[in-house]
Protein backbone atom coordinates (compact mmCIF):
# COMPACT_ATOMS: atom_id res chain seq x y z
CA UNK A 1 0.00 0.00 0.00
CA UNK A 2 1.24 3.60 -0.75
CA UNK A 3 1.59 6.38 2.04
CA UNK A 4 -0.28 9.19 1.51
CA UNK A 5 1.61 12.46 1.24
CA UNK A 6 -0.08 13.78 4.53
CA UNK A 7 2.34 11.77 7.00
CA UNK A 8 5.70 10.82 7.46
CA UNK A 9 6.63 7.48 9.37
CA UNK A 10 9.58 7.75 11.60
CA UNK A 11 9.38 4.77 12.71
CA UNK A 12 6.54 1.89 13.43
CA UNK A 13 4.83 3.71 16.25
CA UNK A 14 5.95 7.28 15.46
CA UNK A 15 3.58 9.30 12.96
CA UNK A 16 4.98 13.19 12.56
CA UNK A 17 1.76 15.26 10.72
CA UNK A 18 2.42 17.48 8.24
CA UNK A 19 0.75 21.33 8.90
CA UNK A 20 -2.27 22.13 7.37
CA UNK A 21 -2.97 25.14 5.68
CA UNK A 22 -5.26 28.02 7.32
CA UNK A 23 -9.15 27.39 6.82
CA UNK A 24 -9.98 29.86 4.10
CA UNK A 25 -14.01 30.16 3.56
CA UNK A 26 -13.25 32.37 0.53
CA UNK A 27 -11.23 29.88 -1.15
CA UNK A 28 -13.47 27.57 0.16
CA UNK A 29 -10.77 25.08 1.37
CA UNK A 30 -11.59 23.51 4.86
CA UNK A 31 -8.60 21.10 6.00
CA UNK A 32 -9.87 18.13 8.07
CA UNK A 33 -13.16 19.72 8.73
CA UNK A 34 -16.42 18.30 8.85
CA UNK A 35 -18.65 20.35 6.56
CA UNK A 36 -22.73 20.92 5.95
CA UNK A 37 -25.24 23.16 4.01
CA UNK A 38 -29.50 23.03 4.32
CA UNK A 39 -31.16 20.37 2.46
CA UNK A 40 -33.56 21.69 -0.24
CA UNK A 41 -37.23 20.95 1.07
CA UNK A 42 -35.93 19.24 4.15
CA UNK A 43 -34.31 21.77 5.62
CA UNK A 44 -37.08 24.01 5.13
CA UNK A 45 -39.11 21.38 7.50
CA UNK A 46 -36.53 20.36 9.94
CA UNK A 47 -33.32 22.70 9.74
CA UNK A 48 -31.30 21.06 11.65
CA UNK A 49 -31.13 18.33 8.83
CA UNK A 50 -28.60 19.06 5.94
CA UNK A 51 -26.16 17.98 3.68
CA UNK A 52 -22.43 17.30 5.33
CA UNK A 53 -19.03 16.37 4.03
CA UNK A 54 -15.73 15.56 4.87
CA UNK A 55 -12.49 17.47 3.56
CA UNK A 56 -9.08 16.44 2.73
CA UNK A 57 -5.20 17.47 4.39
CA UNK A 58 -5.97 20.28 1.40
CA UNK A 59 -9.09 21.47 2.03
CA UNK A 60 -11.01 18.93 -1.12
CA UNK A 61 -14.65 18.55 0.01
CA UNK A 62 -15.48 14.68 -0.08
CA UNK A 63 -19.40 14.38 0.21
CA UNK A 64 -21.39 11.12 -1.01
CA UNK A 65 -23.91 12.73 -3.05
CA UNK A 66 -26.01 10.11 -4.78
CA UNK A 67 -25.70 6.45 -5.74
CA UNK A 68 -22.48 5.32 -6.88
CA UNK A 69 -21.23 9.17 -6.77
CA UNK A 70 -19.14 10.70 -4.24
CA UNK A 71 -18.49 14.20 -5.43
CA UNK A 72 -14.50 16.08 -5.24
CA UNK A 73 -14.62 19.30 -4.50
CA UNK A 74 -18.08 19.89 -5.60
CA UNK A 75 -20.27 20.16 -2.35
CA UNK A 76 -23.64 19.48 -3.57
CA UNK A 77 -26.50 21.91 -2.66
CA UNK A 78 -24.67 25.05 -2.19
CA UNK A 79 -22.27 26.81 -0.05
CA UNK A 80 -20.99 25.50 2.85
CA UNK A 81 -22.64 27.00 6.26
CA UNK A 82 -21.06 25.36 8.76
CA UNK A 83 -17.62 23.51 9.66
CA UNK A 84 -15.75 21.91 12.54
CA UNK A 85 -12.15 21.63 12.71
CA UNK A 86 -11.37 17.72 13.57
CA UNK A 87 -7.63 16.90 15.05
CA UNK A 88 -5.70 14.38 13.20
CA UNK A 89 -3.96 14.10 16.63
CA UNK A 90 -6.73 12.17 17.91
CA UNK A 91 -7.03 9.55 14.89
CA UNK A 92 -5.43 6.23 15.05
CA UNK A 93 -2.85 5.74 12.18
CA UNK A 94 -1.56 2.16 12.69
CA UNK A 95 1.10 0.55 10.75
CA UNK A 96 0.78 -2.66 12.06
CA UNK A 97 -0.84 -3.99 15.69
CA UNK A 98 1.69 -2.86 17.75
CA UNK A 99 1.59 0.77 16.57
CA UNK A 100 -2.23 1.42 17.32
CA UNK A 101 -3.13 4.61 19.06
CA UNK A 102 -6.64 3.71 20.12
CA UNK A 103 -7.85 1.60 22.83
CA UNK A 104 -9.47 -0.78 20.29
CA UNK A 105 -7.08 -2.08 18.18
CA UNK A 106 -8.55 -5.14 17.20
CA UNK A 107 -12.30 -3.60 16.48
CA UNK A 108 -10.47 -1.48 14.59
CA UNK A 109 -8.21 -3.46 12.60
CA UNK A 110 -11.33 -5.73 11.61
CA UNK A 111 -13.26 -3.09 11.10
CA UNK A 112 -10.98 -1.06 8.53
CA UNK A 113 -7.58 1.13 9.35
CA UNK A 114 -5.38 3.62 7.54
CA UNK A 115 -2.13 5.27 7.35
CA UNK A 116 -3.30 9.01 7.16
CA UNK A 117 -6.23 11.32 7.07
CA UNK A 118 -6.14 11.16 3.08
CA UNK A 119 -5.87 7.42 3.29
CA UNK A 120 -9.09 6.88 5.08
CA UNK A 121 -11.01 9.38 3.51
CA UNK A 122 -10.26 7.84 -0.40
CA UNK A 123 -10.83 4.02 0.81
CA UNK A 124 -14.00 5.32 2.18
CA UNK A 125 -14.42 7.29 -1.22
CA UNK A 126 -14.17 4.06 -3.12
CA UNK A 127 -16.04 2.43 -0.76
CA UNK A 128 -19.58 4.40 -1.07
CA UNK A 129 -18.90 4.53 -4.80
CA UNK A 130 -20.31 1.07 -4.97
CA UNK A 131 -23.01 1.73 -2.95
CA UNK A 132 -26.94 3.10 -3.19
CA UNK A 133 -27.99 6.27 -2.32
CA UNK A 134 -31.38 6.52 0.17
CA UNK A 135 -31.87 9.43 2.74
CA UNK A 136 -32.73 7.13 5.05
CA UNK A 137 -30.58 4.41 4.94
CA UNK A 138 -27.08 5.25 3.33
CA UNK A 139 -26.64 8.85 3.19
CA UNK A 140 -23.62 11.70 2.86
CA UNK A 141 -24.11 10.87 7.12
CA UNK A 142 -23.32 7.32 6.32
CA UNK A 143 -20.16 8.10 4.40
CA UNK A 144 -18.55 11.10 6.75
CA UNK A 145 -19.36 8.20 9.61
CA UNK A 146 -17.33 5.69 7.59
CA UNK A 147 -14.43 7.68 7.28
CA UNK A 148 -14.12 8.70 11.02
CA UNK A 149 -14.57 4.92 12.60
CA UNK A 150 -11.85 4.72 9.72
CA UNK A 151 -9.86 7.23 11.71
CA UNK A 152 -10.74 5.60 15.18
CA UNK A 153 -11.94 9.44 15.42
CA UNK A 154 -11.54 10.49 19.19
CA UNK A 155 -10.71 6.32 20.20
CA UNK A 156 -14.69 5.44 18.91
CA UNK A 157 -15.70 3.35 16.24
CA UNK A 158 -18.96 4.32 16.91
CA UNK A 159 -19.39 6.64 14.58
CA UNK A 160 -23.16 7.35 13.26
CA UNK A 161 -26.06 9.42 11.40
CA UNK A 162 -27.08 10.12 15.16
CA UNK A 163 -23.99 11.15 17.15
CA UNK A 164 -22.74 12.88 13.68
CA UNK A 165 -25.81 14.96 13.28
CA UNK A 166 -25.40 16.05 16.61
CA UNK A 167 -22.38 16.90 16.73
CA UNK A 168 -22.90 19.50 13.59
CA UNK A 169 -25.76 20.72 15.91
CA UNK A 170 -23.89 21.17 18.79
CA UNK A 171 -20.50 22.07 17.85
CA UNK A 172 -20.50 24.11 14.36
CA UNK A 173 -19.71 27.07 13.75
CA UNK A 174 -21.63 29.05 10.90
CA UNK A 175 -19.13 30.29 7.98
CA UNK A 176 -20.48 34.09 7.86
CA UNK A 177 -23.55 35.77 8.97
CA UNK A 178 -25.59 35.07 5.54
CA UNK A 179 -24.89 31.11 6.53
CA UNK A 180 -27.31 31.43 9.21
CA UNK A 181 -29.75 33.55 7.26
CA UNK A 182 -29.67 31.17 3.98
CA UNK A 183 -29.89 27.93 6.44
CA UNK A 184 -32.94 29.61 8.64
CA UNK A 185 -34.83 31.70 6.43
CA UNK A 186 -36.59 29.27 4.06
CA UNK A 187 -38.20 27.48 7.70
CA UNK A 188 -39.46 30.96 8.63
CA UNK A 189 -40.71 31.63 5.97
CA UNK A 190 -42.56 28.13 5.83
CA UNK A 191 -43.97 28.63 9.09
CA UNK A 192 -45.64 31.97 8.30
CA UNK A 193 -47.24 31.00 5.55
CA UNK A 194 -48.24 27.43 7.33
CA UNK A 195 -48.96 29.32 10.22
CA UNK A 196 -51.24 31.73 7.71
CA UNK A 197 -52.98 29.59 6.38
CA UNK A 198 -53.82 26.70 8.25
CA UNK A 199 -52.95 28.08 11.83
CA UNK A 200 -51.48 26.79 14.87
CA UNK A 201 -52.14 23.15 13.65
CA UNK A 202 -49.62 23.35 10.73
CA UNK A 203 -47.17 23.46 13.39
CA UNK A 204 -48.19 20.75 15.02
CA UNK A 205 -47.81 18.81 11.96
CA UNK A 206 -44.46 19.78 11.61
CA UNK A 207 -43.16 18.63 14.82
CA UNK A 208 -45.32 15.27 14.45
CA UNK A 209 -42.99 15.08 11.05
CA UNK A 210 -39.95 16.46 12.63
CA UNK A 211 -40.13 13.99 15.69
CA UNK A 212 -40.94 11.04 13.20
CA UNK A 213 -38.03 11.53 11.53
CA UNK A 214 -35.81 12.02 14.13
CA UNK A 215 -37.53 8.55 15.69
CA UNK A 216 -36.93 6.61 12.65
CA UNK A 217 -33.06 7.72 12.54
CA UNK A 218 -32.16 6.94 16.01
CA UNK A 219 -34.24 3.62 15.79
CA UNK A 220 -32.28 2.63 12.30
CA UNK A 221 -29.40 3.07 14.29
CA UNK A 222 -29.62 1.94 17.45
CA UNK A 223 -32.23 -1.08 17.57
CA UNK A 224 -31.68 -2.78 13.85
CA UNK A 225 -28.01 -3.42 13.36
CA UNK A 226 -27.45 -2.95 9.90
CA UNK A 227 -30.61 -1.12 8.80
CA UNK A 228 -28.98 2.41 8.17
CA UNK A 229 -25.09 1.82 6.62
Amino acid sequence: MELEPGIEIEDSSSLTLWPLEPIDPKRLKFPCCLVWTPLPIVSWLVPYIGHIGICHEDGTVLDFFGSNLVNVDEFGYGAIARYIPLDRNKCCFPTNMATHKCMIPYKHAESGTALSWDDALNTSMRQFQHKFYNLFTCNCHSFVSRCLNRLAYDGSLNWNVVNLGVLILWKGRWVDKMSVVRSFSPFLVVVCIGVFMAGWPFLVGMAIFSALLLGWFVFGTYCVQGLIC
